[in-house]
């Protein structure tokens, strides 16, 4: 039973259908060989629906429900309903052909959590950049780009910006490190514009914001950056780790507590939103 393949990014609702599926099988008292045999599907094709490597058809969600003992009609339709809103990316699907796929993904997981929490060693978080800071950034890291693609790419933080705006109750909690504020991206102007939109940030009731101060000396954040993403229930938390080669996402509990143990390190070693905001007020005077 083939399934679709992939051409969109995994959403939340996409991860939650997959994290569903394996707990029906596991109380099913299958194995993954097992349900695989009796659905007369490739066990690779299992292992990525319950991993939201795939998209499957209706019928192979049907199929695996009656598998399943799931047989009542308003049960099933539950999680094909899943299975229909995991395809809805938004505004993200006017950029779909030019973004690389594993950003698409951070894109559309960020826009379904409900608390992100963030650290950034060397730049200003996308979330909070302005414009000209994130144009300026973006030239900066890949020189190679021309500028209809440089615009693309802040025209996207832009409306991530937005679309976070727009959602009621998402907090955000952002520790930097002080040498972001002190990397001019962009020139003095620029960057004079950029702390004044961090400190307005800054007093909003939905954000707070801490820097990791030089005299801090070495601390857990100098590994790199990296954004812990916390949603509604049942969906469990999710780390993303951006890098040269490749980005990661980090999903089992352990490697999550790892990285809120580390954050809650990196707070305790910051200073408070009140003494944060009296640096970056000091740094961005004219």
């Amino acid at each position: 039973m083939p399934d679709m393949p992939a051409r969109k990014p995994p959403t939340v609702r996409l991860r939650r259908l997959g994290q569903e599926m394996q707990r029906l099988r596991e109380e099913a008292g299958l194995s993954r060989d097992q349900a695989a045999e009796r659905t007369r599907m490739d066990p690779s094709s299992l292992w990525r629906l319950e991993t939201a490597k795939n998209r499957p058809q209706r019928r192979t969600v049907l199929t695996l429900l009656d598998l399943y003992g799931v047989t009542k009609r308003e049960d099933q339709a539950r999680y094909v309903d899943l299975l229909t809103k995991s395809s809805e990316l938004g505004w993200l699907t006017d950029f779909e052909e030019a973004l690389p796929e594993d950003y698409q993904t951070y894109i559309s997981f960020e826009s379904g959590a409900n608390r992100l929490i963030c650290f950034e060693p060397s730049f200003v978080h996308g979330l909070l950049q302005t414009p000209e800071y994130a144009r300026a950034l973006i030239r900066g890291l890949d020189p190679t780009l021309d500028e209809e693609d440089v615009a693309r790419r802040a025209e996207v933080r832009a409306r991530r910006q937005a679309a976070l705006e727009g959602k009621a109750n998402v907090a955000l909690w952002m520790v930097l490190d002080e040498a972001v504020l002190h990397r001019k991206v962009g020139g003095d102007t620029v960057m004079q514009a950029q702390l004044e939109h961090l400190a307005t940030m800054a007093r909003r009731k939905d954000t707070v914001l801490q820097i990791v101060p030089f005299d801090a000396g070495a601390h857990p954040g100098s590994r790199g950056a990296f954004t812990l993403m916390e949603f509604p229930d049942p969906d469990p938390a999710l780390v993303y780790i951006e890098t040269l080669t490749g980005n990661l996402f980090l999903e089992k509990p352990a490697e999550v507590s790892q990285y809120r143990a580390n954050f809650e390190q990196l707070i305790a070693q910051a200073l408070s939103p009140q003494a944060s905001l009296r640096m970056i007020t000091a740094i961005g005077a004219p």
